[in-house]
């Protein structure tokens, strides 16, 4: 990946930002259960942040799960994309930045990170986990959510099966994740999730291009591939594999 692949995913989401909260029903869900992993948890003194906030999804769980946590701790609402800022409910609480560049420095050392969905789109995202994990305070809570490489099995036989590039964002392996946080965290909630969803393979882009969730660094196929890969499609489902994880830094 690049930074043009940077700027693309930017761009993306921008372009998508209004119908992201209306069609992403599965990063809602998974924020909910976040929120509900750390949520009681003590934290440090520190700073608070949701990195690659986006429109709020957390924030949003926060508002009805633990709305005292809310009150206490507002975390910095960080992310790349101004367009989905303007959808997030923190909007006295925001911060334009782009995470390839590690954690801003008014974050460190943080009482509390949270990430849903959006480790995935860095550069390096086990090199930023590190990078998030050693930003903690001592006693600092690391809570993470996060789809990786199981994920679209359906998607990779169609193209293997088609003859076309697999287009799919190459998404980090939950093992090396894993081994990443347990080096400096003590995991406090650490679960492989599998999800299927009665959706064909048409359906699943149009839904990714509807929220800008589409960008990739392999080129674009032609309309000729598409359609061959479509005729491939196994079958009219989607599978994802997400990792949540719940992380306490060592003293």
């Amino acid at each position: 990946m690049s930074a043009g692949f940077s700027q693309q995913v930017e761009r993306h989401f921008h372009h998508g930002a209004a119908a992201y909260a209306r069609h992403a029903r599965l990063q809602q869900a998974l924020a909910w259960r976040l929120v509900r992993a750390f949520h009681r948890l003590p934290l440090p003194p520190g700073a608070t942040a949701d990195l690659g906030a986006g429109s709020g999804a957390v924030a949003q769980a926060l508002q009805v799960l633990a709305p005292e946590l809310l009150e206490r701790h507002p975390p910095l609402q960080v992310d790349l994309t101004a367009g989905l800022l303007a959808h997030n409910p923190l909007s006295q609480r925001q911060l334009l930045w782009n995470l390839n560049q590690g954690l801003p420095p008014q974050l460190q050392p943080a009482a509390l990170l949270t990430s849903n969905f959006a480790l995935q789109w860095l550069e390096n995202p086990a090199a930023q986990l590190q990078c998030w994990c050693q930003g903690l305070a001592p006693g600092g809570v690391l809570a993470l959510a996060v789809p990786t490489a199981g994920s679209f099995p359906e998607w990779r036989r169609a193209a293997e099966h088609s003859g076309v590039p697999c287009t799919a964002l190459p998404l980090p392996k939950v093992e090396a994740l894993i081994a990443v946080a347990g080096q400096a965290l003590d995991l406090q909630f650490c679960q492989r999730l599998r999800f299927s969803r009665p959706q064909s393979g048409l359906m699943l882009l149009r839904q990714m291009r509807a929220i800008g969730a589409d960008a990739s660094p392999a080129p674009s196929l032609s309309g000729g591939q598409l359609r061959r890969l479509l005729r491939h499609w196994p079958s009219a489902a989607v599978s994802w594999e997400v990792l949540l994880l719940v992380g306490r830094r060592r003293p």
